[in-house]
């Protein structure tokens, strides 16, 4: 099954003011199993610090200013998560993540007026007993403001380490 995102369009020309269109999307997007919480954050790399964009590819987020990835595939996305790990898809499918050098269109998504640079927001959702059990992302063309939820609930399983 391919993974095709769906675009909500921003006001048409008109650059976005900031993250709360992203992280509105994700509160609404995401739920808590029941005695659990939700943890919902704008990416920031901790090379370039707050407010860097991000390229997409594979299923990976990637800093614009030193290309190093936010984590969100393989757990080190939140410092305080067990990692690594590695996503399986809820009902939606994932994002493509195959290895290789060569990235093929569908692994590099543009939003609706072809830009392909995003702001970037994470939702991660904690289990009762603290332990994580999902992860959803949300992009924002700070362009146009158009928003997608990249990664739906995506559910985490602990790697070995």
């Amino acid at each position: 099954m391919d993974h095709e995102i769906a675009w909500t369009h921003g006001t048409a020309g008109e650059p976005s003011a900031g993250p709360e269109d992203v992280l509105r999307l994700l509160r609404d997007a995401v739920r808590p199993e029941p005695g659990g919480r939700v943890e919902i954050l704008v990416a920031e790399c901790e090379m370039c610090g707050p407010g860097e964009e991000f390229e997409v590819a594979k299923g990976e987020c990637f800093c614009v200013g030193c290309c190093i990835p936010l984590g969100i595939t393989d757990g080190y996305a939140h410092p305080a998560a067990d990692y690594p790990w590695r996503l399986e898809a809820s009902e939606v499918p994932l994002p493509p993540a195959s290895p290789g050098p060569g990235f093929e269109p569908p692994d590099l998504p543009r939003c609706p007026a072809g830009h392909d640079v995003f702001h970037v927001a994470v939702a991660l959702a904690f289990a009762a007993d603290g332990a994580l059990r999902g992860v959803s992302v949300g992009l924002r063309c700070p362009e146009d403001g158009a928003l997608c939820l990249y990664v739906d609930n995506a559910r985490v399983v602990p790697c070995a380490a």
